[in-house]
């Protein structure tokens, strides 16, 4: 009976991760030929949340091409030039084409912080600055434009209720709407992707949640086929949670406290990660 028990526990792991991989693969859609930004907080949120996401969309096969933004160097502990070259090598392990794909913005009014608020207007100008540099002169009775289509980056809720990662939110949203507030009746050019955020309990029991995710993101099936495609979903095989765990280990090496460990070990969105289509304003 003991070793019934004990083997119960890596058999559920491996039922779970191969049925959610089985349905990943041959149910939700795949974004494909797409310019693709990864809008993240701090160096290492793109390994510590993202993981699934960037080793999926950089797939070659799938001709996307893949950015990642980070609105501060992480720079509370000292450590901003140390990070950011961490975050460059983090994104490389993680499928990035080249270590252009990865930038780091330097703004004051942007620190890494649990108390600050960063203006969502300010994200939202960084991003048109960026990637919509002609919002406000194109004219009306023309399509507005961009150089990416997708934008990627935290729910609401932030998953981890950072406030930082809650802005990037807001500022994505206000971002969205700023393309549209003069180009009424078109279709937005920027499809925004939000990480959705789960309990507490079910952050922390890993591919245990494979299950979970997989009947709640079935029950929005029929969204599938819009265009575009919603609600998005990225498991990594065991080779890809290997490189995410790489991708912290041995890229953020000034991050690896004993709690990182824990993380690493046991969170959901070090091997699964579930996108949130949210509508333009």
């Amino acid at each position: 009976m003991q070793w019934v028990t004990a083997l119960a526990v890596p058999l559920a792991i491996g039922i779970s991760w191969f049925y959610t991989l089985l349905v990943q693969r041959n149910v939700f859609p795949k974004l494909r030929n797409k310019r693709i930004c990864l809008l993240i907080a701090h160096p290492d949120d793109e390994a510590m949340f993202f993981a699934p996401t960037v080793l999926a969309l950089t797939e070659p096969l799938l001709g996307n091409h893949v950015k990642i933004l980070c609105l501060s160097s992480g720079d509370a502990d000292g450590l901003g030039e140390t990070r950011k070259k961490e975050l460059v090598k983090s994104g490389r392990l993680l499928g990035l084409r080249n270590d252009d794909d990865v930038f780091v913005v330097e703004n004051k009014d942007l620190p890494d912080s649990m108390s600050a608020s960063w203006d969502p207007k300010l994200i939202s100008s960084l991003l048109a600055h960026a990637f919509a540099p002609k919002i406000n002169s194109t004219s009306m009775s023309q399509s507005p434009e961009a150089t990416i289509d997708i934008l990627i980056t935290f729910d609401k809720h932030g998953v981890s209720s950072h406030p930082n990662h809650i802005a990037l939110h807001h500022g994505a949203r206000h971002f969205l709407s700023s393309i549209m507030k003069f180009h009424p009746g078109y279709r937005c050019p920027v499809t925004l992707y939000t990480l959705r955020s789960t309990s507490l309990i079910r952050k922390y029991i890993s591919i245990l949640d494979a299950v979970i995710t997989i009947l709640q993101t079935l029950a929005r099936r029929g969204e599938l086929e819009k265009d575009p495609p919603a609600p998005l979903l990225f498991v990594s095989s065991p080779v890809g949670y290997t490189t995410a765990q790489s991708a912290m280990t041995k890229a953020h090496k000034s991050q690896m406290r004993w709690f990182r460990w824990g993380w690493i070990a046991l969170s959901r969105y070090m091997v699964i990660n579930d996108l949130k289509l949210e509508e333009a304003l």
